[in-house]
């Protein structure tokens, strides 16, 4: 892969291999966005979405909605949850035969699309300077060389907050109310949630859906 030859990764889809990654202290845990029976074929279009302060999470889950949406005009599901860091991640399932060619261009195009709409709101690209007081709309995680953080990972931070899915309840909730840390959580809140509410993030490996035309 790339100019430093072939790289070998753990495939962790047990509890076994999960327990042995935390014994060496594995906090964050980064897959690709495709299974390993076929790396090249991604199961999800994602768009990570990231405060340039002073905005913040409640921003990001403005444009969350947004392309909540948009997807939901072409009859498509999407799903959020927090980063467990500053921001929220969108996934739209796929889970049918596409690339990353495909995918890549097409969440270009949908975070351009919405820069245009939202100009005061959303930037497209990565430069910092542009990013003050908007929501970066990453479309770059759609590649084959890129990792996204795995749902309900810990983060590496002074308080490790964890990946979570989140109810679109709770999404308009924080675009209203305006209280970021309304959607952070720890370990035991977590739990808490999954007895409660069960696996959200499941039909994200689940749903099949065919990607549409371009916008």
């Amino acid at each position: 892969m790339g100019s430093v030859g072939v790289l070998d990764f753990i495939v962790c889809d047990d509890r076994a291999t999960l327990i042995w990654l935390a014994q060496l202290a594995a906090l964050e845990l980064h897959p690709s966005l495709a299974l390993v029976e076929d790396p090249a074929r991604p199961t999800v279009l994602a768009f990570d979405l990231d405060p340039g302060a002073p905005a913040t999470a409640v921003e990001c889950a403005q444009v969350a909605l947004r392309l909540r949406g948009l997807f939901g005009a072409l009859g498509l599901e999407c799903f959020a949850k927090h980063s467990g860091s500053k921001g929220i991640q969108v996934y739209v399932p796929l889970n049918t035969d596409v690339d990353y060619e495909r995918t890549k261009s097409y969440a270009r195009a949908v975070a351009q699309a919405l820069e245009r709409a939202e100009a005061e709101l959303v930037v497209s690209q990565q430069k910092k300077e542009l990013r003050n007081g908007k929501v970066l709309v990453d479309w770059s995680q759609n590649d084959y060389s890129k990792t996204t953080v795995a749902v309900y990972s810990l983060r590496c931070r002074e308080r490790p907050w964890v990946s979570t899915p989140l109810l679109w309840d709770e999404v308009e909730a924080l675009a209203d109310d305006g209280d970021p840390d309304s959607v952070r959580f720890g370990t035991e809140q977590v739990l808490e949630r999954v007895a409660e509410h069960g696996d959200l993030f499941a039909p994200v490996l689940e749903l099949e859906q065919e990607l549409p035309e371009q916008p």
